[in-house]
This record gives structure tokens, sequence and C-alpha cells, in this order.
């Protein structure tokens, strides 16, 4: 369980599979965001006919709301939300810096308040294993200290260094809720590398991450996060080096097509991010040729063409660019789904397309070319 078989590569991109407790992942992959068990306006069938493998979820939200306690007792997320497939949560490390009314971060944890109605609580890395094992996925993630994209050297690597002495406490709060429950063979824990746009931070937290446990996968957290699209590439380029070849590789809250497919060929493994259906639910598609489409756009009022012609989604195969602008427009719930839907089987095949491609020795050419029409702007039908 939980091992990680590559089955080619090209370059320095991979094409493996992951075996979990439910289900065998393909990689690369986009993991689509239930962050409060649910993925925005799409049902668990969408998922599944889609091809999702794989869907994470928010320690911080649950926790709140309805509660990692009930959770547990109605058969933790697999059976509270009758999703049988691999489900990872992340740490809530991120939302508790993001989303808290205010927060107060120490060595011990994070005190925050929280956004819905304003009570206090404590994340420690030990609440936060414990939270996570009620929760029950397959991969849970050490609770890390993520910084914004612009912070200064001191700040990275300050929250660089209580990252790590934060891992420590999780791996040995999560050995013994292993050995009182005897989960070994249903979750594994990940650790998270920090240390923003520094190159030093970043191989410095690998190396150091690696010296304190026998992990089975690896996180690279803190970027996407405001930083300019370079930098993050140039982050993984200097990490991928220093990561071993056994691991799977999850770049953290990154989403957007073109930063999938600059990753992939950088040896990153799997993906996740909000951004497919918060762009669906403002109406804006994502398309093969042309890159980001606004649906409300006037052009597109006798448009009969599919927003994708490439594309072998629901929506794609059974809706024309006219009924979709007219359903956003009006601001009807159907659009957003439907767009939704489109945006999610976008990355989905991304990560299929780039499989097939590392397996065809063909990985450079693809991901050229794609980027290639992605960024050609589109012509009229």
């Amino acid at each position: 369980m939980f091992e990680y078989t590559i089955e080619h590569e090209d370059g320095r991109a991979r094409a493996g599979r992951f075996a979990l407790p439910h289900g065998t992942v393909e990689t690369p992959a986009f993991m689509p965001v239930g962050t409060q068990a649910t993925v925005k306006t799409l049902s668990h069938r969408d998922l599944r006919e889609m091809g999702a493998q794989i869907m994470l979820s928010n320690t911080y939200h649950l926790y709140l709301r309805p509660g990692h306690d009930i959770v547990e007792q109605l058969g933790g997320l697999h059976g509270f939300m009758n999703w049988e497939r691999p489900i990872l949560t992340d740490s809530g490390g991120f939302q508790v810096f993001s989303l808290a009314a205010s927060n107060r971060i120490t060595d011990e944890g994070v005190l925050f308040q929280s956004h819905i109605d304003g009570s206090r609580h404590m994340f420690t890395p030990e609440r936060v294993m414990d939270v996570q094992h009620a929760l029950g996925a397959d991969i849970i993630m050490a609770f890390d200290e993520c910084p914004p994209g612009q912070s200064s050297r001191e700040a990275a690597a300050a929250a660089h260094e209580r990252t790590l002495r934060w891992l420590k406490r999780c791996r040995d709060r999560f050995a013994e809720i292993q050995a009182e429950h005897g989960t070994g063979e249903r979750q594994t824990l990940v650790p998270i590398l920090q240390g923003s746009v520094y190159e030093d931070l970043r191989i410095d937290a690998a190396r150091r991450t690696l010296e304190t446990g026998d992990w089975n996968g690896i996180a690279i957290g803190g970027l996407s996060v405001g930083e300019p699209k370079p930098k993050m590439y140039a982050m993984l380029e200097a990490l991928e080096p220093e990561l071993p070849r056994a691991l799977p590789r999850y770049l953290m809250g990154v989403g957007y097509p073109d930063d999938l497919v600059e990753a992939i060929r950088r040896g990153i493994d799997l993906f996740d991010c909000v951004a497919p259906t918060r762009n669906g639910r403002n109406g804006t598609a994502w398309v093969r040729d042309g890159g980001q489409v606004n649906t409300k756009a006037a052009r597109f009022k006798l448009d009969e063409r599919p927003l994708d012609t490439t594309c072998d989604c629901f929506t794609c195969c059974t809706y024309s660019r006219a009924y979709i602008r007219h359903l956003i427009a009006a601001g009807e719930q159907l659009g957003m789904r439907l767009v939704s839907l489109h945006n999610v089987r976008f990355l989905l095949r991304i990560g299929e397309d780039a499989r097939e491609a590392i397996r065809d020795g063909r990985l450079e050419s693809w991901a050229d070319e794609w980027l290639r029409r992605w960024r050609e702007q589109e012509q009229p039908g």
C-alpha cells in the first residue's frame, strides 16, 4: 500500500501509479477540490463519469462545519459523502492564515477565529493530525505555515523553520495514532516543503524534510500564492534534483491549465485547485485553442459550436456556446454547473494526455504544441 510505481519517464516528466487504500491513481493527475465534501455544483456521479480518480477535501472547513466528530461517526469522508475512490485532506494551514477573521501564530500552533461565527479555536500539529484521522482520508497533510508569495526572505525563512518543527510533531502524533488505532494501512502522512521563492530555502526544506521520516510522497506548498509564474517554475526546477525519484510529487493549489503543463514537464505528478469551479461559476471556460473564454461575450450569441470542439465532456457533447451564454447571462445555476463540469474535465484530460505523451516519448513536443495553441487568440467560428 502507498507504493508509487513509475511506469514511464520522458525527461523529467513521469507517468506512474500511486496505490492507495481506496484505489490506484494514475499520474500525472489533477485532484478536484471538494472543500466541504463536495465539488461545487458537481455530483459524485459527474466526477466518476469524467474520470476523476481522487478528490481533495479541507480540514479547516470540515472541522468547523459539520465537525470532524460527526464525519467520523458517519463513516469518515468516504462514507459521509459516498465517495468510494481515494481522498486527500489538506491540513487547513493555508485557510487558518487566509480565511480566519483573525489569527495568532506561535510555535505551539495557530489560535484563530472562525470566519463562520467568530468562535475561537486552536490548531496545533497534534490537533490537526487528530482531526484528519477522524476524517479518514487516504492521504493526510502535515500542518505547515504558508507565507504569502511576496514574503521577505526573513518571513519565508521563519515559516520554513516553523514548518519543519511542526512536521516532527505531526510525524510523532501520526505514529501514535497509527499505533493506537492500527491505521497503518489506511492513511499516510505527507510533508509539505515551504521556502517561498528562495532557492536555498527550498533545497534546505527538501533535504531536512527527507531526513525526518520515511515518507510515501512529498508536497510543494507556498507557490501560486502571488509570486510571478517564472518564479514558481524556477522553484520546481531547483527542487526536482532534490526529490527522490520514487516519491510522488504534489504541487499544492496549482490548477491553471498552462501551469499544469509546465509543472508536468518539470516532474510534478499531482495537482489540486479550486480554479476550475470558481471560474466556472463566473462563466469563464477554458478552451484548447484560445485559452480562457468569457462565455458572456456577445460574440457567442449565435455561436452553435461547443465550448471546446476538442472536448469530450457532457457539456461540450450536448450544448452550444449560444445556450451556455444565455444561461450565464441569465444567472441560471445550470450554466455555472455546465462550465464548471467542462473546466474540471479539461484539467483531467491534461493529465490523461500527458500520460500518453510520456509513454510515447513525446512529452516536450506535446507540451510545446499544447501551450502554443492555448496562448493563441481564438479565431471566430
